[in-house]
């Protein structure tokens, strides 16, 4: 954790701290905080000392371990604490093993290679060394179960709102909460619950971004993209998980004052890519073409179908699709 706390210190402070500063503010030696920087040299994070000035960070790595995410939070308490591995079978997973132990709310799961990783109805999500982000947030709200699913809303929100910030895209949503960018999908985010009959016990968020992949499977390559596809460059996956966090800790805690979503509809309903269109209504027994016409307080879809009638749909029980040349899926 010293490394994460250094790397804190000196990215906060923008140019030279020194090494006694830094010692007050950490409560150790000198020579604990001489051996931290060297080990962040090593690891390759350019770091000028100059005598009697002390320390100053001049480039940063596109690292991704602990102690870079970390170093890079903003938030309150998501993220604390936040545990990394190099490989995990699935972060959703893991998540639920330490859920199960007592964790607390606002824990966070990240893997950089996740090798059995959960997607909506069963399918597979895998996430290759290097390419993408993987993580999972752990939730003890204290609402019914059937709340749960509006997190799914504020999650979808948060992705999308923080990859507007870091990269300028426009990343826009498909209800309820797949982040498309160019019609194409970035981000899929697959919730889970452990609940009793009139209390939700834990909520896990799982999230997976596409940030540098370069190359899809022939199956996905029409539906899906990337980050660095779309902006043209290599985008730091620690700076983004930590963005993602913040507007997740403040999107959460605006739902958990209703335990709804009135005070998020109107941030959502603007990103909403098939807001006022045409759309596809897949439900079990039937399909049918509705105009599209954003969420309700609920997170349910509004939709008036050609006949006039309205509806509200919930995501349980229903897909959209898109219309025309370039539809999402």
């Amino acid at each position: 954790m010293m490394k994460s706390e250094i790397l804190k210190i000196l990215r906060k402070n923008g140019g030279y701290v020194s090494g006694q500063e830094m010692c007050e503010m950490l409560g150790v030696s000198r020579t604990a905080v001489w051996k931290a920087i060297k080990q962040l040299k090593e690891q390759g994070y350019m770091i000028e000392g100059i005598k009697n000035r002390g320390y100053r960070l001049l480039e940063s790595p596109d690292a991704m371990d602990k102690d870079e995410i970390v170093s890079r939070l903003t938030t309150n308490w998501m993220g604390t604490p936040l545990f990394f591995a190099e490989e995990t079978d699935s972060t959703n997973t893991w998540a639920k093993r330490i859920a199960e132990e007592g964790a607390p709310s606002g824990t966070v799961t990240v893997a950089d290679i996740q090798s059995q990783g959960k997607g909506r109805r069963g399918r597979s999500w895998q996430t290759p060394k290097g390419t993408a982000v993987a993580m999972s947030v752990l939730v003890r709200p204290e609402i019914l179960p059937e709340q749960a699913s509006m997190l799914t809303i504020a999650a979808g929100l948060s992705v999308a709102q923080a990859v507007r910030e870091e990269t300028g895209l426009n990343a826009g949503i498909k209800w309820p909460n797949d982040v498309l960018i160019s019609d194409r999908k970035i981000c899929g985010i697959l919730t889970e619950m452990s609940s009793q009959m009139t209390y939700v016990d834990y909520v896990i968020c799982g999230l997976g971004i596409n940030v540098n992949t370069q190359e899809f499977p022939d199956e996905i390559k029409k539906t899906a993209t990337s980050l660095r596809l779309e902006c043209g460059h290599a985008v730091k996956r620690a700076l983004l998980i930590a963005r993602v966090l913040k507007k997740f800790e403040i999107n959460y805690e605006i739902f958990l004052k209703h335990g709804e979503l009135s005070e998020l509809m109107e941030s959502y309903n603007e990103l909403l890519i098939h807001k006022n269109k045409k759309i596809r209504v897949l439900e079990p027994q039937k399909e049918y073409e509705a105009i599209s016409y954003g969420i309700n307080h609920k997170g349910e879809l509004l939709v008036e179908r050609e006949d006039g009638t309205r509806a509200s749909i919930y995501a349980g029980e229903v897909s959209v699709r898109g219309l025309g040349e370039n539809a999402y899926v």
